[in-house]
């Protein structure tokens, strides 16, 4: 009976390995029969992929703000000015700010904010560029125009540098697209894009009010100021001046009309001097209420002249009366101003950016209707005092 026993269990023991040693066999053969629902990956072939790859292709407008990038990028420039400061112990320590500029020639002239170098001691500026070892200039500050927070500086660098052309902010509609390039929070080469949403905004900063700006939902955040804003050609039309609040960009940026740098340009190569205001308050008057109000074509409406200015001097009139307009109170009867230098006024910029192209002594022609009357009075422009600083 154990000699039976005996032998079963080895019978049985040699059928055991001869089906491990089967299984084994067909295994390594046939390893796709036991991939337990993952048929096919064992047999992949190291170079082949199990995922799909996109053909991405870039619009056409993707890839002029490319193109729009590279050109402008080389040509913007970041700007670190040391300010010297007391402490409550009388001693004197350095504090560093950033800003942006953008040059406007091969020599090296840079635009830029007065703010961002207002009481500088020292100023350097970096050209953007992916070279780290970049080299940094030190800069000079060739003029300054504080009412319209502009700066002219200049940078030796020993060789042509890039530049950008700059465009007619005078021809700025609500709705183009634009682009800004500058240093947000000393992030530089930081590129956005957006449309233009108003022109001929005014906003009070600490020094006074700057008039006329060009308001924009491209991101523009501290340390953009004053880098270009750019139209979709790449053409420079304003200058990065504001934000509207505290700390950062909430959809609402404001740009200077680069048309009102060309005076202080002008004034640093030929020394002409910049012109005062010509004295006059108003407000544009669109085409949706010309009807209601009887005039012949869009406008600006006088409502004050200042004394003593070229305005009063030509007899120009403010308005005598007010009226009611639906829900609006009006100034009225002063003089309406429908052209200024033949030019008709279409959009509430048109007489300040004829104005900023202005230099003391030029002549200004405007066509004003007084009491169903066409006039043409021409204003010779006044030396502004104290405009400019060398």
């Amino acid at each position: 009976m154990a000699m039976r026993e005996t032998d079963s269990f080895g019978r049985r023991r040699a059928i055991l390995a001869m089906l491990f040693a089967a299984a084994f066999v067909v295994w390594t053969s046939a390893p796709d029969l036991f991939s337990f629902g993952r048929a096919g990956v064992s047999s992949l072939h190291p170079d082949e992929l199990f995922w799909t790859e996109a053909d991405s292709t870039l619009t056409p407008e993707e890839l002029s703000n490319i193109a729009i990038y590279d050109k402008s990028y080389p040509a913007t420039v970041h700007i670190t000015s040391t300010v010297l400061h007391r402490d409550w112990f009388l001693e004197i320590y350095p504090q560093e700010s950033t800003g942006s500029g953008f040059l406007i020639d091969a020599e090296g002239h840079i635009l830029t904010n007065h703010h961002v170098v207002r009481g500088s001691a020292q100023l350097e500026v970096a050209l953007l560029s992916e070279e780290a070892d970049s080299p940094r200039y030190r800069a000079k500050v060739l003029a300054v125009d504080p009412p319209n927070d502009l700066a002219l500086i200049k940078i030796q660098a020993g060789n042509p540098l890039p530049y950008l052309p700059l465009g007619k902010s005078d021809r700025v509609r609500v709705g183009q697209k634009v682009l800004a390039i500058g240093n947000p929070f000393g992030l530089e080469g930081t590129f956005t894009t957006g449309v233009v949403s108003s022109v001929g905004r005014s906003i009070q900063d600490r020094s006074g009010v700057l008039r006329d700006l060009i308001q924009t939902d491209a991101a523009i955040n501290p340390g953009n100021s004053g880098g270009p804003l750019l139209d979709s050609s790449g053409n420079v039309i304003g200058i990065n001046t504001a934000i509207y609040g505290p700390s950062g960009n909430i959809g609402i940026g404001f740009a200077m009309p680069i048309s009102r740098a060309q005076p202080l340009l002008r004034f640093v190569k030929g020394g002409a001097e910049p012109p005062e205001e010509i004295g006059i308050e108003g407000f544009f008057v669109p085409s949706r209420f010309i009807r209601a109000l009887k005039l012949p074509s869009p406008g600006h409406l006088v409502t004050a002249v200042a004394q003593g200015s070229v305005a009063a001097e030509k007899d120009l009139r403010g308005a005598r009366e007010e009226i009611v307009l639906g829900n609006y109170i009006i100034p009225w009867g002063g003089d309406f101003i429908v052209a200024v230098d033949d030019r008709p006024i279409a959009a509430k910029s048109t007489l300040s950016e004829a104005l900023a192209l202005k230099l003391a002594g030029d002549t200004v022609k405007l066509t004003i209707v007084r009491d169903g009357e066409e006039l043409q009075v021409e204003l010779v422009l006044r030396p502004r005092a104290g405009a400019f600083r060398l």
